[in-house]
């Protein structure tokens, strides 16, 4: 006959899982949408604090773009991985013995990456040269290339120039433009920041004869904003381009079901998340754009404000607890996102990636080429009867390699320590870390060109998580 694990025994077994197992690597997945904190029994509520440090170093192509095969190890690309942390909440509570609310909040989505030092990545830094001008440079002053720009398109439009001059003068034109958008982004490094907001209302139904299943879902509110520079001589003619993508709000949905069996403290969930499509506003200036226009006669303007369609990943996460012994739980966590289906498409950069891909689809500023699968195992015993300790190991797939160079990681391999201490019969506090080991990732631009490589990196994550319960 099979032991009888009662739950309210195992509870502090349920130690620091969830906040040790944060971190995602693929794509922009950050918190791992995480709905266990509504899974609990009675009225429960959590706050819970990530802090997560990479350190992701590399080398640029010394053979400038190239495929993998033709990478040749360049300079340095010190530390690109900003440190980077965020807080996720829940609360939920039974209404009776057949319905629940509860309403989530997390940062689903983001990116912070850098780039420093000298290398492809990095605008030519020679900015004193380039605003004082005239004796120490190859590149005229600010002021110097204003006028003659000013100069050139005042010829253009001039009825009296010559038509069989005009050709040279546009080409001169082109030319100056290339130098101002130099000069406007002296110094600059390669940067990139997304953030993200996410708000979960749901509502579960428990049914059943011992009411063992519980479906349930509900509206989500996201919002999203970006920033992106793209500097360095890796980006060629995109060298100097730059977008700020505003914040937006729209609206998704949840829906899962779940299975419970108190007396061996098992518990399985199976949740979908909707895709979201957000539209916002992103301006966008891009230095090069007019010298693209006029090398085949389309007129492109170096800025643009427009509306740019960005549709975060749908998703599914099943989460599994079960009880070996008395004292001891065992926890299984799978995670699937489409990032394959994702991409980020300005209309700028899209118009002028045609020139240089001449169709008519041109290039994403951003996408990835597989889907992300995320596996983590894990093990918690009860030590005493107030504290438990737990440990995970886990695998990400990453989102296919090469991959953008503005998030050069190929997935991981991870393993985690945590804590849980009972302060009180209704709260807890608990803490938790994982290490992770990145995977070599090469870094491409958008036309699927390798312009360096990261490899023998590695991270952490770091958390802390304070809940309530009452049952």
């Amino acid at each position: 006959m099979r032991a009888t694990f009662h739950l309210k025994t195992l509870a502090v077994a349920v130690a620091a899982l969830s906040v040790a197992s944060v971190a995602s690597a693929a794509g922009l997945d950050r918190s791992g949408q995480d709905i266990t904190a509504f899974l609990q029994d009675g009225t429960y509520a959590e706050t819970v604090y990530t802090y997560i440090n990479a350190d992701v170093t590399g080398h640029d192509n010394a053979a400038g773009r190239t495929d993998d095969k033709g990478y040749v190890q360049g300079k340095k690309i010190d530390d690109i991985a900003e440190s980077y942390d965020f807080f996720r909440y829940g609360v939920k509570t039974d209404i009776n013995d057949t319905f629940s609310i509860g309403v989530l909040y997390d940062e689903p989505f983001g990116a912070a990456a850098l780039y420093g030092g000298d290398n492809n990545f990095v605008s030519i830094d020679d900015a004193d040269t380039i605003v004082a001008g005239g004796s120490g440079g190859d590149i005229p002053n600010v002021a110097t290339l204003n006028g003659a720009i000013a100069q050139a398109k005042g010829a253009l439009a001039d009825p009296n120039t010559p038509a069989a001059a005009k050709p040279a003068i546009a080409e001169g034109l082109a030319q100056l433009e290339i130098l101002k958008g130099a000069a406007d982004t002296a110094g600059e490094a390669t940067n990139v920041e997304v953030r993200s907001h996410s708000l979960t209302g749901i509502v579960g139904m428990k049914f059943g004869q011992n009411k063992e299943f519980q479906a349930y879902g509900g509206p989500v509110a996201q919002r999203v904003r970006a920033d992106v520079k793209l500097r360095g001589d890796a980006y060629s003619s995109a060298k100097g381009y730059t977008t700020h993508i505003s914040n937006d709000q729209d609206y998704g949905w949840i829906a899962g079901m779940a299975y419970s069996k108190p007396e061996i403290a098992l518990k399985a969930a199976l949740t979908y998340r909707s895709e979201i499509k957000h539209s916002a506003k992103a301006f966008e200036s891009f230095p090069l754009a007019t010298a693209a226009g006029a090398t085949v006669g389309v007129p492109l303007s170096t800025t643009r404000h427009a509306d740019i369609e960005i549709n975060t990943p749908e998703s599914v996460n099943f989460d599994f607890q079960t009880g070996i012994n008395p004292t001891t739980l065992a926890t299984a966590k799978v995670r699937w996102v489409p990032w394959s289906d994702f991409a980020i498409v300005p209309s700028l950069y899209n118009d002028v990636s045609k020139v240089a891909t001449q169709d008519d689809k041109g290039l994403a500023l951003v996408s990835y080429d597989k889907d992300q699968w995320q596996v983590e195992l894990g093990l918690a015993k009860r030590l005493a009867p107030k504290f438990a300790v737990s440990g995970t190991v886990g695998w990400d797939s990453g989102a296919g390699n090469p991959v953008t160079s503005l998030g050069p990681i190929d997935g991981y391999y991870s393993v985690g320590l945590g804590g849980k201490y009972d302060i009180t019969e209704n709260w807890a506090v608990s803490a938790g870390g994982k290490y992770l080991r990145f995977g070599d990732a090469d870094g491409q631009i958008p036309s699927k060109q390798v312009v360096s490589k990261f490899e023998d990196n590695d991270g952490f994550a770091l958390g802390v998580k304070l809940s309530y319960q009452a049952k």
